[in-house]
């Protein structure tokens, strides 16, 4: 019996932006290294690229290290994909490292300064390593870059995982036939 040919819901992909230490200072803080541009209006400006991917935005801000890891630890159920910006944490936090791995979503990190030309201290980044890609010192653009970055993985994810989900079916089909072919006793014809 030949199966209706499935008719696939696409949804968009789930992004958190996670904005930490201080970030909620923007236009306050040195513009040379910051930009003039408000968290909000920062914001704003980064759910218009994401709506131009066709991605779902949602933001997230915090001074308390704590409250930036408990959002971590719950954000594996809540989104596809995360783009971080720890500010200073960047530099230090072990916690937001294993709160970040423990989230095991595809991250790209993104500073609005080039943390590799400033301070030796902040030149350290202790979740790189967890992140597909880093953007520095590229303003609202980084951001840009960072969730094209993120629509691509998901979208490999999306058709890898539909590849196999159509091998699985064309296996449990062939399985099917197979034991049509047998016998009620088990044997073959």
């Amino acid at each position: 019996m030949a199966e209706a040919p499935r008719t696939e819901v696409m949804r968009a992909h789930r992004i958190e932006v996670m904005h930490g230490v201080n970030l909620d200072m923007l236009g306050k803080r040195d513009p040379a290294h910051y930009g003039t541009l408000g968290l909000l209006e920062l914001e704003r400006r980064i759910e218009a690229l994401g709506a131009g991917l066709g991605l779902r935005m949602r933001f997230f801000q915090s001074n308390a290290e704590s409250a930036f890891v408990e959002r971590l630890h719950r954000l594996r159920e809540e989104a596809d994909g995360l783009v971080i910006n720890p500010g200073a944490w960047t530099h230090y936090s072990w916690a937001i490292h294993d709160a970040l791995e423990i989230a095991a979503l595809p991250a790209v990190e993104v500073h609005l300064s080039d943390i590799e030309a400033r301070e030796p201290w902040r030149r350290v980044s202790v979740v790189e390593d967890l992140c597909l890609a880093s953007f520095l010192g590229q303003g609202l653009d980084g951001y840009r870059q960072g969730l094209e970055v993120l629509r691509r993985e998901l979208d490999r994810r999306q058709a890898d995982d539909r590849q196999a989900e159509e091998r699985q079916a064309e296996d449990r089909q062939a399985d099917d036939r197979q034991a049509e072919e047998r016998e009620p006793d088990g044997s073959d014809r």
